[in-house]
């Protein structure tokens, strides 16, 4: 969307892209731009993962609440801001080398049916949806949906197979969190054929196909389900470029789909697979990579500057990967990621003042 501004609506211009569009006030430029096909970069759209940080060129903003490890106030002085919570108080220009010219999926609500449930470790289930029979949904390989739930509370799941497959249902990888909403009734009472309401394709989590870099995908626990789509979306393509799957989880279990990943390294000769366990016990007998995964990485290469790099998982993991990887040389536009922040880590909210 395009135009002048008035009084009640403040223009914002995206760089180097120079996509454009409007927020009217008190709008997040966020919700603004996803409702105007502007593919901005985010993740948990509560201020709590800084998936859609970005440089601020010019004009100002009012931050709502976030927390300090999304936007620091190094960071805000230095004209970084958060489009999920940032509301603009004059014409803004910001940089964000993620947006492209190309428009957004369509973002729909509609009715899916369980069509399996199968468990793959004792924390971990794998849902399989039926899509409606007429509708047709378009997504990216690494993107996610939300659950629409009761009392308009929503709950976020990433997409764990390639759109290709969709035929065969939407798969999703939900790990049990004691005490949740959502997960609760999935691990208890869930049944197939049950029928719930989703909404999506939300993220910018996803392949970026007009690069011929070396591809480090990193997964910590669930995080491989976004990752297991690109893997698939790869094969499909029949792009050919290295590929290297770090997986960690604090015991061999939690690598809960390590089997299908072994299948596809034979079918797939350009990937390599490094699984790294943090904590295991003795009757794990387990022989191999130990420690954090995101370190497991530098010990292999400890000159990023080369790659491009797809983070999935805890917002520790991403956020220690961030940082460390940029010190080792990656480019700040090749690292992409998706934190998977829970209702928990979204409640340490603090507010900063306006920028």
């Amino acid at each position: 969307m395009t135009g002048s501004a008035s009084p009640s609506a403040f223009h914002i211009t995206i760089e180097p892209s120079g996509r454009e569009f409007d927020v009217a006030a008190g709008e997040t430029i966020l919700a603004a731009g996803i409702a105007q096909g502007i593919n901005l970069p985010y993740g948990c759209k509560d201020g709590a993962c800084g998936s859609c940080k970005c440089k601020k060129l010019s004009g100002s903003v009012s931050h709502g609440a976030h927390q300090s490890k999304a936007l620091s106030e190094a960071e805000e002085a230095q004209g970084f801001v958060l489009t999920c919570c940032a509301s603009p108080m004059s014409d803004v220009v910001l940089e964000s080398r993620q947006v492209t010219l190309e428009g957004a999926f369509a973002i729909k609500k509609m009715p899916v049916r369980v069509k399996l449930l199968e468990k793959k470790s004792h924390d971990v289930f794998r849902l399989l949806l039926q899509m409606p029979a007429n509708e047709v949904f378009a997504y990216h390989a690494g993107q996610y949906i939300e659950f629409l739930l009761q009392g308009g509370a929503r709950r976020s799941y990433s997409m764990a197979s390639a759109p290709h497959l969709i035929s065969q249902g939407l798969e999703l990888h939900i790990r049990h969190m004691p005490g949740g909403k959502f997960t609760d009734h999935v691990f208890a009472t869930m049944k197939e054929r049950d029928i719930l309401r989703i909404e999506g394709p939300f993220g910018s989590f996803y392949l970026r196909e007009d690069s011929a870099k070396p591809i480090l995908l990193l997964a910590s626990g669930t995080g491989f389900a976004p990752v297991k789509a690109i893997i698939e979306h790869l094969q499909f393509k029949g792009i050919k470029r290295p590929v290297t799957l770090y997986w960690g989880g604090r015991r061999p279990a939690d690598l809960y789909m390590d089997d299908w990943v072994k299948t596809k390294l034979a079918e797939m000769p350009e990937l390599r697979y490094v699984p790294v366990v943090s904590a295991a016990l003795p009757e794990d007998n387990w022989h191999g990579r130990t420690g954090f995964v995101h370190r497991a990485v530098l010990q292999d290469l400890p000159d990023l500057s080369g790659y491009q790099v797809y983070a999935c998982g805890a917002p520790i993991v991403v956020d220690s990967a961030r940082a460390d990887y940029l010190a080792a040389g990656l480019p700040e536009d090749e690292f992409y990621a998706d934190a998977f922040t829970s209702e928990a880590d979204k409640v340490d909210q603090t507010t900063t003042a306006t920028a």
